[in-house]
């Protein structure tokens, strides 16, 4: 058993008895944790309130989200932030059995709509990425940004002070401005503020005593990283040194100081001479997670490439690529659409990369660039359907991966507002399928067998780009204007954040 742990003593068996071959892990029971944003039945949502980006930091401790109104609102967890008490009930006969439960932290406007007069462009504010970064003297920071324009923010704890001792009562001053007890002559008097009149009827001055009584979150842009992308930002990441990250558009990748705003440098470039001649572009980029000088980025072509920063400053060439080659005689108008690369992951020890194409997700390793070692199809039931997708646009639509911390499973989102939860390690046959409601098991309960076809339904003409709306492989309806595009796993939990339009839902196993 290559890699396999083994958690319990060796027993001796007979000569005659094998020892038993690893059992796949059962899959996870998913539950509702909680949702923020919840909205009722026939309510219509603001477009600037749908959530464009989830991401947790690195402890799981807080969530970021931001949404296409330039908002980012931050969560806290509150159900283990006594680490004592926790402790002693782990010791204790009992187990910690709640839920994991945040709350709502604070929320700043992050990104203004702008205009670039140069090139008569709107620049949304629409937040595309979150990253956190490292946490110092008790204050967070982390990235965000829009098409054009990253930002740097701090987010700390403020005192709230006031003066609460004044020198004066307001209520003992006398109406021709004189100091209260100004009659008092020749003769010490008490103040009912505490000071003390002398003889003559000037009192003692006393300084204001200065308290903070209460305090409030504040959130502070550090550094604004600009002019650097002529095409829409898609990816940032942090590297693991703690100091640099990139930003990717397109066509470039820039690497950045996270102390020097005015000034980036260009690690990757894919843009042709001559435009005419562009046959893929930059879909997503993710440095790896121990590794400072290795990052990994994807494109419209399907393909991954691995790129050391140590082998020269412009990484025009990649060290690894990763690419699934197709079955001959398979090609369509389609091929190329449906294989390029929306998202992509490291695992948490950076051995394999998580990829997520429009109908697949893909898992790689590292140390094998002949072929993903797992495909997991998401909804094969519309590969029918390609022809309507394109006319209506859908089959760009770009969704987000994750995976669990110990790397067991992988998940991504759908339509209908449904995710699917896959299991990744040896054996496993989970697939898990659920949908973004206070019920998410509620599909799995409906009848799976697929519904007979009526002859109105053999005859009827189908209106391209028309529908929206369908049957899927298990009977079930599905709707295409309701995706889940964004999920975010807990780094060290079975905890799974995702949005479905304007509401933050969280499921925990």
């Amino acid at each position: 058993m290559n890699g396999a742990v083994v958690s319990e003593p060796a027993v001796d068996l007979p000569p005659t008895q094998a020892s038993p071959s690893p059992q796949p892990q059962a899959p996870l029971e998913w539950r509702f944790s909680q949702v923020f944003g919840e909205r009722s039945a026939g309510e219509d949502v603001q477009d600037v309130d749908i959530i464009s980006a989830i991401e947790f930091n690195k402890s799981g401790q807080h969530l970021a989200t931001g949404d296409r109104g330039g908002r980012v609102v931050l969560f806290e967890r509150t159900d283990i932030k006594d680490s004592a008490c926790r402790k002693e009930a782990e010791k204790g006969d009992y187990s910690v059995t709640r839920h994991p439960e945040f709350r709502y932290k604070t929320e700043f406007q992050s990104h203004e709509p702008e205009f670039d007069y140069l090139k008569s462009l709107e620049i949304e504010e629409k937040i595309n990425k979150i990253k956190w970064c490292q946490a110092s003297n008790g204050a967070s920071f982390l990235l965000s940004t829009n098409d054009k324009t990253i930002k740097f923010w701090k987010v700390q704890e403020k005192k709230v002070k006031k003066v609460s001792v004044m020198n004066l009562s307001p209520s003992n001053g006398s109406g021709n401005g004189k100091p209260a007890g100004g009659n008092v002559c020749g003769s010490s008097a008490y103040l009912p503020n505490g000071g003390i009149s002398k003889s003559g009827g000037l009192p003692l001055l006393r300084l204001p005593v200065v308290t903070s009584q209460e305090t409030s979150l504040a959130a502070t842009c550090r550094r604004v990283f600009t002019h650097a992308h002529d095409y829409h930002i898609n990816s940032i990441s942090n590297n693991s040194d703690g100091e640099t990250f990139i930003s990717a558009d397109d066509l470039r990748i820039n690497l950045w100081n996270l102390e020097i705003s005015n000034q980036s440098f260009n690690i990757v470039d894919v843009k042709p001479t001559n435009m005419e001649d562009l046959t893929e572009v930059i879909t997503s980029a993710e440095f790896h997670p121990t590794h400072c000088n290795t990052l990994a980025y994807s494109s419209s072509k399907g393909s991954i490439r691995l790129v050391d920063l140590r082998q020269s400053a412009l990484c025009d060439t990649h060290s690894q690529i990763f690419e699934q080659h197709e079955a001959p005689g398979s090609r369509s108008f389609f091929t190329e659409i449906i294989a390029s690369i929306s998202d992509i992951k490291f695992s948490k020890d950076g051995r394999h990369i998580l990829s997520r194409d429009y109908m697949t997700l893909k898992l790689w390793d590292i140390n094998m660039d002949s072929g993903p070692v797992a495909t997991f199809q998401v909804h094969e039931y519309l590969r029918p359907k390609l022809c309507d997708l394109y006319e209506n646009d859908s089959i760009f639509d770009k969704f987000e991966c994750c995976q669990s911390g110990d790397g067991l499973q992988v998940a991504t989102g759908s339509y209908s507002n449904i995710f699917r939860v896959f299991g990744s390690g040896a054996g496993s046959k989970e697939a898990t399928t659920l949908e973004a409601t206070r019920n998410p098991t509620r599909r799995q309960l409906q009848n799976p067998t697929r519904p007979a076809r009526s002859l109105s339904t053999l005859t009827r003409v189908v209106r391209r780009g028309a529908e929206s709306t369908g049957i899927d492989a298990n009977g079930n309806s599905y709707d295409l204007t309701t995706k889940l595009l964004h999920l975010a796993w807990h780094p060290s939990e079975n905890v799974i954040a995702c949005a479905a339009a304007n509401s933050l839902y969280m499921y925990y196993a």
